[in-house]
């Protein structure tokens, strides 16, 4: 399945099976995956600077589009962290790039966990949902022999759904393996 397939899948069959879910009177009404945005704090960069670097490339290459260092906003002392200084990385990924990446992340990259058994099933009240990833590691992208230090991320699905149901219903139908117990 190429990505034009998944948008194609989402109006063809995912939207259908919204809108008769929740009654909706027009297809504009169905809720939609607006972005996909990754994030990844890195606190410990503020000792060594190498490791912003290294994230951002790691992090372009798992999203294929290039990621930017996010910047801290004021000085904190007891963390040595001066304003306007790098300390995160992250992506916002739209468009075709979004289904490309959502299209790897549910068939390669979530199967690839160890023990795996779903992903939490907990939206944030207004239909989005973010993911913490643990490893960077299970994405193909990331080549093990060259990884200094395990790293983790958030994925935020950010969706157009007013509810929590009407969120999980959408990344539902786009293959997002949540846990059973619902």
């Amino acid at each position: 399945m190429n990505t034009a397939s998944l948008k194609q899948d989402y109006r063809e069959r995912i939207v259908p099976i919204l809108m008769k879910e929740f009654g909706y009177s027009s297809v504009m009404q169905a809720p939609k995956l607006q972005k996909i945005v990754l994030n990844q704090g890195l606190g410990i960069a503020v000792a060594d600077k190498k490791i912003i670097e290294v994230a951002i490339n790691e992090m372009t290459a798992i999203s294929g589009q290039k990621a930017v260092a996010t910047v801290s906003k004021k000085d904190i002392s007891n963390f040595k962290l001066r304003k306007k200084m790098p300390i995160g990385v992250r992506v916002t990924l739209r468009g075709e790039h979004m289904y490309e990446f959502l299209e790897r992340l549910v068939r390669v990259a979530l199967p690839r966990i160890r023990d795996f058994k779903g992903i939490e099933n907990k939206l944030d009240g207004r239909g989005n949902y973010t993911l913490g990833i643990e490893e960077q590691i299970i994405f193909p992208e990331i080549n093990i022999d060259n990884i200094a230090r395990i790293l983790g991320m958030n994925i935020t699905f950010v969706t157009t759904a007013k509810t929590d149901e009407e969120g999980f219903a959408l990344l539902k139908e786009f293959g997002l393996p949540f846990k059973k117990n619902k």
